[in-house]
């Protein structure tokens, strides 16, 4: 398989899964973790090596190895695996979801960016997706009973018990404090504004098509999906918060002995549920106009990197980053009728996001 993002938690378990099953990797796509890619060069011998930085080309220990994001497009259509693993993070993910769509390949996609910004134009036939939550409405909807509403669940993420008043001038730092666990920089921003749940109830629209779609708050996050039925069931999907099951079912299709252990009840012995509110989490004000509006997800996508850049940076608040996406999904109104249309808008946003005052 092709792994894109190999350094970054969903990498790192995929070739877990890879090791586990004897599965070959053919080309790794890594950043700037130039140490743990020799690690992972040494262990799984992969043919080509793409890295991000022209700097760190001595640094890699394999004969063959490109740089860039060109580099990661022709290694996708010169490759004779099948499987592409897109653990890239941002809409830089969406060309390489578009190449490989191209060029026949499935793709086990952990790139929210992709359906996010482009679903509009993306074969979903070809997609498994690897979110857990994802994984988790295909996974109780396979037994076709019909549906009145997919639900997914949230963390709540660093700001879920901190009084409303005080997350105005919550810092960096204070953003990525995750209560349940470690993920990179920008998915523990989004978890902390509510926007990944955001991005994920548009990919679920994406990906099982028209219908009524919301999250909720599980605090455990032992609860990654739950279906409404229309004979008035409700259906959850309990895991371990471990992405090797959905990532097993992605590469292999099924997984015919046990990837986790179960989730003891006993254990666990109660569960919090809590309403995500628009008080605590002002993005979520714009939930049902986007999801009525899917092919909208380009502006929000663009404007929340484009926030989050400067809130990296020190130049806006945490509250502000929600502010100005709100603003520019309410300016740019327009839907983007073709691919080209999606990167076209994508800059747009950016530069209109950053020019804010």
């Amino acid at each position: 398989m092709i792994v894109l993002g190999s350094t970054g938690s969903i990498g790192v378990n995929t070739l877990e899964i890879a090791k586990k099953f004897d599965l070959a990797i053919d080309v790794l796509v890594a950043g700037n973790n130039i140490k743990l890619l020799n690690k992972q060069i040494a262990e799984h011998n992969p043919s080509l090596v793409v890295i991000s930085d022209q700097a760190d080309l001595s640094q890699v220990d394999h004969t063959n190895v490109k740089q860039g994001d060109t580099a990661i497009l022709d290694a996708i259509e010169h490759s004779a695996s099948e499987l592409v693993v897109n653990a890239l993070v941002g809409f830089m993910g969406l060309r390489p979801t578009l190449k490989a769509i191209e060029c026949g390949k499935r793709i086990a996609l952990a790139n929210k960016e992709s359906l996010v910004a482009g679903g509009a134009f993306i074969d979903m036939s070809k997609i498994q997706p690897i979110d857990s939550e994802h994984f988790g409405l295909w996974y109780l909807n396979n037994n076709a009973r019909p549906v009145e509403r997919m639900l997914i669940t949230a963390s709540g993420g660093a700001f879920r018990d901190w009084p409303i008043e005080k997350i105005q001038s919550a810092t960096l730092q204070d953003a990525l404090n995750h209560p349940n666990w470690a993920m990179g920089q920008k998915i523990t921003i989004d978890s902390a504004s509510m926007m990944n749940k955001m991005f994920e109830l548009l990919e679920a629209r994406w990906l099982f098509g028209e219908g009524e779609y919301d999250a909720l708050i599980e605090t455990k996050s032992l609860i990654h999906a739950l279906i409404d039925y229309k004979d008035g069931s409700t259906t959850a999907h309990f895991a371990k918060a471990n992405m090797q099951l959905p990532i097993a079912y992605a590469v292999m299709g099924k997984a015919d002995e046990a990837i986790l252990k179960p989730v003891n009840l006993l254990e666990v012995g109660s569960l919090e549920f809590r309403e995500i509110t628009t008080e605590r989490y002002p993005i979520w004000q714009i939930r049902e106009e986007l999801l009525a509006n899917p092919k909208r997800g380009v502006v929000v996508n663009a404007a929340n990197e484009a926030a989050i850049e400067l809130f990296v940076d020190g130049q806006i608040g945490f509250l502000e980053i929600s502010k100005r996406v709100i603003e520019a999904f309410g300016h740019f109104r327009d839907e983007p009728q073709s691919i080209e249309d999606v990167f076209d808008l994508d800059s747009e946003v950016r530069h209109y996001v950053k020019a804010m005052s």
